[in-house]
């Protein structure tokens, strides 16, 4: 088990199979590759949580909860990075944001996640 502190939750402990390690961090936070997902309420939200700076936290969702999106295809470089060998193991969130009175899901920078591996990247994708 890993103690850690949060801004919003407190202090967290939890078990080090459930950290998700992003070697490239995310975009504007390189530095920072360990995070947990922490459920939010009763809803398909969640909470991707630093785990090595506690004022860190992203809103998430799967993407089929909050577009009309049908599936995200990512290219073989996120496939091959994340070592998925079963498409059963890719989790893919997207991360939200209050914009004004709107909740804005950035579907050009989704979370691939390798649930298995526990290891996770923010890719890009051109949508022109």
């Amino acid at each position: 088990m890993m103690k850690f502190e949060t801004s919003r939750f407190g202090p967290l402990e939890v078990s080090e199979d459930r950290v998700i390690n992003f070697p490239s961090g995310l975009p504007g936070f390189s530095q920072l590759n360990r995070f947990v997902l922490i459920d939010y309420k009763d809803t398909p939200l969640k909470w991707l949580q630093a785990v090595d700076d506690p004022q860190v936290a992203f809103i998430v969702a799967d993407p089929r909860t909050v577009s009309g999106e049908g599936t995200i295809a990512f290219g073989d470089d996120v496939v091959r990075f994340l070592q998925i060998e079963n498409k059963e193991d890719l989790a893919v969130l997207i991360i939200l944001r209050a914009e004004d009175d709107k909740i804005v899901a950035n579907l050009n920078g989704p979370l691939a996640i390798n649930s298995s591996r526990m290891l996770g990247v923010q890719a890009v994708i051109d949508r022109d």
